[in-house]
């Protein structure tokens, strides 16, 4: 009933107050309308954009106010096109995309997001640098587009602010952990005092004659606030979303996050009147509006997402009927008086977050907003940020006093509750410096502060550089501050061929979609062996960290890396690789551990190698770049892929197995009595080929599995030759004894080649066969012209991989870890260092 009453009271009361109110209405108008009279006293031709314009006489002020065309009736007419609104608008989009695409593509190389080169390009087009052309700002950004300009990038922002709602659960930062609350509030707090005090050195120096104090409230909030969206691509290029440390930046951050919103409500509300009466108003009316959408528009908000199913496709009513409620949210919040973006934000805070709901609204906008108009927006910024308004020793102190007032109190505030809550120095020392990282949200802040006249032309230039410098300056001090130490003990069982078979096998398998689930699953199922030897798999996603990669997409994953199914929070998420290894799980014998590795990739093979190593695994095995079609040729995901492979075989800790997928068991997962699968291993010797074998000997444990081995023999011999042939005689002859003898499931065949067509001859020749085993150093010529050759496959391996060779045969190529080669090692092993090794308990349910 509290809150019912609130919204009551705020409603109601303008309505029975009556004339008292419109008085305080329009006195709080009539000195607005002042303000901005003086100001035009002051500065008579300078733009609200802070481009200075000459004077111009009352007919080209006229001609200059008539509104633009939205068409140009075209060149052939006599029409210069960007005379009219919407060339004029491509135009515009097209030249701060291209600039802002170009930028982000020099500064990659540094690992800085996207939002730095946003900001620099919009600098960039405004009266700091090409802006400064007359020619060109009156050409591409005259004044009479700026009205139009500013409404396609605040649409885009309104929608961006939406999106960042969505990328905050509630239900999350309620289950902060006490420590990351800790650091959150005294993150907030301390910058926040330091910016009032700050504010009063701008106020007595360059910002004079504004509202003491919305300065003091919008400095403060300027000063505390932590980037969420921009701190998780951080986080993730840095490899550290997955860590300790990154879970408690980004909990500490959303906990910021939902602070910072309501602060800047706050300073809304005083910075839009002096009449503290009207304030208190746009207060009441705020929260009021904040309680009804939780009690009324998120009941609607669930019953659309509850009748969204996982696998069925969320109707195209409910999608446009929440688009409808946030631009509902934007108008309601900007009548009362604190900003569209308010009810934008508050409506993707309560939009449910299980399901695919949440998922597919952030498909349907992130692309067209986050790509096309939200550009816009740091050019509008940038238009109203003129550098060279920070003029003299002084001004360029003040930018200094106020980067290290942000810089202490955002990294002081961390590093005091860090150390209470007792993180390690160096750690709370890099948490303070991700926490300090700024964005869109603070540019945000800054020109809302700067239309509402509490910043001026100069401060707002001042803090809109102090944005940049602590952003771009987080992703190097991390780096040099903080170095994960990739160490880790020494361990035994590197491979499947080992002294004891019995031992535990410890697998990773990676996928990058949920294409390659089924085979992988069946591989497992085939892997499993008996109850005493045991099995765990960490099951690995591969997931790109791109340009469209949400916030909440990375961080939700990042939350469950490494969690066994049965400890995981049933939030009904509905996420198809959680659902399918958590069934295969219930129904087997094997313990599966999920990972997530997120990540560029270029360095993703840096995730898979150190992983592997950390989980102490035997074997990694990795899906084939090519993809099997329908008509059974190979298509291939591009060669960032391939180089992924073989990068973890130039790096990793342990065996590798590539596996060419052409369906193992069909396109589902395959019921363990229903396992029935023939199994070929193509012998020609070496290392490479008895860990294929050492593999195949384990499946062949399966009741289901019946298994093949040809072992193919050169025509000049070769049997106890040299030290490797007498390896695999060796090894052949303990198969054959202990494994092969009295096993009806198993043949063993040996053939006499005379070169490639012997070879060639006898595969072809093969019957049925589900998969084929092979080693990728097998010394056997090549079978295959060397430009169609996988070198990661090897010269066996290559040939099976090849679509003319068979359209339903999968091939798993083995490589085993070699103690004795040169390895450019990412781990260092240290004896003595103690970590915390996954050993699966018992199933729960």
């Amino acid at each position: 009933m509290a809150h019912s009453l609130v919204f009551l009271l705020a409603t109601t009361l303008p309505v029975f107050l009556g004339d008292r109110w419109q008085v305080a209405r329009e006195g709080s108008r009539e000195g607005g309308r002042g303000t901005d009279r003086a100001r035009a006293t002051r500065t008579p031709h300078t733009s609200t954009h802070g481009t200075v314009r000459p004077a111009m006489a009352p007919e080209a002020a006229a001609a200059a106010l008539k509104p633009m065309k939205a068409t140009s009736d075209g060149v052939f007419q006599g029409e210069d096109p960007l005379e009219a609104a919407l060339p004029l608008a491509i135009v515009q989009i097209c030249i701060v995309v291209v600039l802002t695409r170009v930028l982000a593509f020099f500064l990659r190389p540094l690992r800085q997001p996207r939002v730095i080169a946003e900001i620099i390009g919009g600098i960039m087009l405004g009266p700091s640098a090409i802006g400064r052309n007359s020619a060109f700002i009156n050409t591409v950004f005259p004044k009479q587009s700026l009205t139009v300009l500013d409404t396609l990038a605040n649409i885009g922002l309104l929608f961006f602010l939406f999106l960042v709602g969505l990328e905050l659960d509630l239900r999350a930062i309620r289950r902060t952990g006490a420590g990351a609350l800790a650091i959150a509030v005294a993150g907030i707090s301390l910058p926040f005092v330091l910016g009032i005090g700050t504010s009063v050195v701008l106020q007595n120096t360059v910002n004079r004659g504004v509202p003491t104090g919305p300065f003091l409230v919008f400095m403060g909030v300027a000063l505390s606030i932590t980037a969420f969206p921009v701190l998780a691509r951080i986080l993730a290029e840095l490899k550290l979303l997955t860590t300790d440390l990154g879970r408690m930046a980004m909990s500490a951050a959303a906990v910021n996050d939902v602070a910072a919103w309501i602060l800047l409500a706050l300073a809304i509300a005083l910075s839009g009147s002096g009449s503290p009466f009207v304030s208190l108003w746009v207060l009441l009316s705020g929260v009021g509006f904040v309680l009804s959408s939780f009690f009324f528009i998120r009941p609607l908000l669930s019953w659309m997402a509850r009748r969204s199913p996982e696998g069925e496709p969320v109707k195209e009513l409910y999608i446009c009927t929440t688009l409808t409620i946030v631009l509902a949210a934007g108008f309601i919040t900007d009548t009362i008086g604190i900003h569209a973006l308010f009810g934008a934000f508050i409506v993707g805070i309560i939009v449910p977050k299980e399901g695919p709901f949440a998922g597919v609204l952030l498909e349907k906008v992130e692309d067209l907003i986050s790509g096309l108009f939200l550009p816009l927006y740091f050019v509008s910024s940038g238009l109203k940020t003129n550098v060279l308004t920070i003029k003299g020793g002084d001004s360029w102190g003040l930018l200094v006093l106020v980067v290290a007032t942000a810089c202490i109190g955002k990294i002081g505030g961390t590093v005091l509750a860090s150390l209470i809550v007792r993180v390690p120095l160096r750690e709370a020392v890099t948490l303070g410096v991700l926490m300090n990282t700024k964005g869109l949200v603070e540019l945000i802040v800054l020109n809302i502060g700067k239309d509402r006249h509490v910043l001026n032309d100069e401060t707002f230039a001042i803090l809109v550089l102090m944005a940049l410098i602590n952003t771009f300056i987080t992703t190097p001090l991390v780096m040099a501050i903080y170095k994960p130490a990739r160490r880790a003990p020494p361990y035994k069982n590197r491979a499947v061929q080992r002294p004891n078979p019995d031992d535990e096998l410890r697998m990773m398998v990676c996928f990058h979609s949920t294409r390659n689930i089924p085979t992988m699953i069946n591989l497992m199922e085939s892997s499993r062996g008996t109850r005493r030897r045991g099995i765990t798999v960490y099951a690995m996603h591969l997931v790109e960290l791109s340009e469209r990669s949400s916030a909440i997409n990375m961080v939700h994953k990042a939350r469950r890396n490494g969690m066994p199914f049965w400890n995981r929070r049933r939030n009904g998420d509905g996420d198809q690789l959680v659902v399918a290894f958590e069934t295969y799980q219930q129904l087997s014998h094997v313990s599966i551990r999920a990972m997530t590795a997120i990540s560029d990739l270029h360095t993703i093979h840096e995730d898979v190698v150190t992983s592997a190593h950390q989980k102490r695994a035997a074997l990694i095995v990795l899906p084939f770049h090519k993809l099997h079609q329908m008509d059974g040729h190979m298509e291939s995901l591009g060669d960032e892929y391939q180089h992924i492979n073989q990068r973890v075989l130039h790096h990793a800790p342990c065996s590798v197995g590539i596996l060419v997928d052409r369906g193992l068991g069909g396109a589902a997962q395959v019921a363990a009595s229903d396992v029935s699968y023939n199994i070929v291993v193509l012998f020609f010797g070496g290392r490479d080929d008895r860990e294929a074998l050492s593999y195949a000997t384990r499946m062949v444990e399966h009741p289901g599995i019946a298994l093949h081995v040809i072992r193919f023999v050169p025509e000049s011999g070769g049997g106890g030759a040299n030290d490797k042939a007498a390896a695999d005689d060796a090894f052949l002859a303990e198969f054959r004894g202990k494994v092969a003898g009295g096993n009806d499931s198993i043949w063993y065949e040996e053939r006499t080649s005379r070169g490639k067509a012997d070879v060639v001859e006898a595969i072809k020749a093969m019957g049925p066969t589900n998969l084929f085993l092979v080693g990728q150093g097998s010394p056997c010529a090549p079978l295959m012209e060397p430009s169609a050759e996988c070198p990661e496959l090897g010269p066996v391996g290559s040939y099976l991989a090849m679509p003319d060779f068979s359209t339903v045969a999968s091939v798993l190529v083995m490589k085993q870890y070699d103690p004795t080669a040169e390895h450019y090692e990412l781990v260092e092993e240290v004896a003595d260092t103690a970590v915390d090794i996954d050993t699966p308990g018992p199933r729960r349910g």
